[in-house]
């Protein structure tokens, strides 16, 4: 006789699940009732509640199984991304089109969930969640999802990030143990200061556009003795960048303002950078953004944009869990369109420097730090936000390691009054990827 564990909750939907994933369920699986199913061999995962099978009902794939896991009601015992990757490598194995169940297989699941009691209406959305409002890319919408995921706890941020506070992708100049993400950050903001062209002449006004917890801002004015001004939408970051400013004696070197990009009264500056800020300006506003940028440099002058992208035909807002969770709004394009918007604005492109090796050892590294001070982070913001983060880093590092993301410093001059650029171009030398 089969036991009523075996012949339990996980069972059932290893049997439903089985002609959609092409075999035996490629985990182990848990179910609530403490029955088992799957392969015995791979990473085990809890099935802690029947609202899994609500959730997934209603949101199928990704967002319903996020929402699930960073409500503690699924769980998986072990590295999550080693999970993802088992998962993954079962997907490419036996050649499955789609994760997303089939309406054949929402139809069963529904009848095995009101079977199991876990039918009904759309449970409630996870505290973490994102809410904006508003017409899309709208300033005050803008400002919402900023706020949404940088006004989250500057002290969080200090636990993951490097000295600096550069919440982008560092620039890795060794493998020596001793080097760390602090060298790889400096390296890239000494990197970009070259780039556009900082160097100590008296005068020289810097404008940084979206200059988060201000790392790029300080130092192209403590070591490229710039005059800087630096904008961002975050209140928070604002906060910390001012002590940091008044730490290190910089008032007259350094001035943060809470600023949209569109709302900047005073260029031309010499030279203009954007860390890591266009991805959340969207696609439609972007020749919005890249005008300011061209408005905003003096004739000559250059503009180094730092950016995220996607492939053509992929998710440009990176899937339904980043944007619910992590990037509303956000957008993401291959690097030639973005070079092609760019050049559409006035500004000759003269460099694109791809980076996405740099970013899977920066991503590394945060995710390191993250784990090491786990007790830290659920101190400070909860376990639901750290669940929701360990989501975000194990899922962004494999997306930048398998190549379904990428980062690339673009280095545009906006032509003079007679169409002349002149350029001598910053060839850097690197050590290349580790894997």
């Amino acid at each position: 006789m089969t036991s009523t564990r075996s012949s339990g909750v996980a069972l059932r939907i290893a049997d439903l699940l089985q002609p959609y994933v092409g075999g035996v369920l490629p985990v182990r699986l848990r179910a609530w009732d403490g029955s088992v199913a799957g392969d015995p061999d791979a990473p085990e995962v809890h099935l802690n509640s029947p609202n899994v099978l609500r959730r997934l009902l209603w949101s199928p794939g990704e967002l319903g199984a996020a929402q699930a896991y960073v409500l503690g009601e699924l769980d998986v015992v072990g590295d999550v991304g080693d999970a993802l990757d088992h998962v993954w490598g079962e997907v490419r194995a036996r050649r499955l089109t789609a994760v997303r169940p089939k309406p054949t297989a929402l139809i069963a699941l529904a009848k095995l969930a009101r079977e199991l009691g876990a039918l009904g209406r759309p449970l409630p959305a996870p505290a973490s969640q994102a809410v904006v409002k508003g017409r899309l890319h709208s300033l005050i919408r803008d400002r919402a999802a900023i706020s949404h995921h940088y006004d989250l706890s500057n002290d969080f941020y200090e636990l993951v990030l490097d000295s600096h506070m550069a919440y982008s992708s560092g620039y890795w100049t060794s493998k020596s143990p001793e080097y760390t993400l602090d060298h790889a950050q400096r390296d890239k903001l000494d990197l970009v200061c070259k780039k556009i062209g900082l160097d100590r002449r008296p005068g020289q006004r810097f404008l940084d556009v979206g200059c988060g917890w201000g790392s790029l801002s300080l130092h192209a004015a403590q070591e490229y003795g710039a005059q800087v001004v630096g904008v961002t939408i975050s209140r928070a970051q604002k906060a910390f960048i001012d002590k940091r400013i008044a730490d290190r004696g910089l008032q007259d070197r350094v001035e943060i303002r809470i600023q949209d990009y569109r709302e900047i009264p005073d260029g031309p500056f010499d030279a203009v950078a954007s860390i890591e800020m266009g991805e959340h300006v969207g696609e439609s506003n972007y020749p919005t953004y890249t005008a300011a940028l061209f408005s905003n440099v003096r004739p000559g002058g250059r503009v180094l944009i730092q950016q995220m992208s996607r492939k053509e035909g992929d998710n440009p807002g990176g899937g339904a869990f980043i944007e619910q969770f992590i990037a509303p709004d956000m957008y993401m394009r291959p690097v030639g369109r973005t070079v092609a918007m760019i050049e559409e604005a006035g500004l000759e492109v003269r460099d694109v420097h791809a980076m996405r090796e740099h970013y899977v050892r920066t991503v590394d590294v945060w995710t390191e730090r993250f784990e090491a001070r786990w007790d830290e982070v659920v101190a400070l913001v909860g376990e639901e936000v750290a669940r929701v983060w360990r989501l975000y880093l194990v899922g962004g590092g494999m997306a930048f390691r398998d190549g379904r993301m990428g980062v690339d410093q673009i280095l545009s001059v906006r032509p003079g009054s007679k169409g002349r650029v002149d350029f001598e171009p910053v060839r850097p030398q690197w050590v290349g990827p580790t894997r």
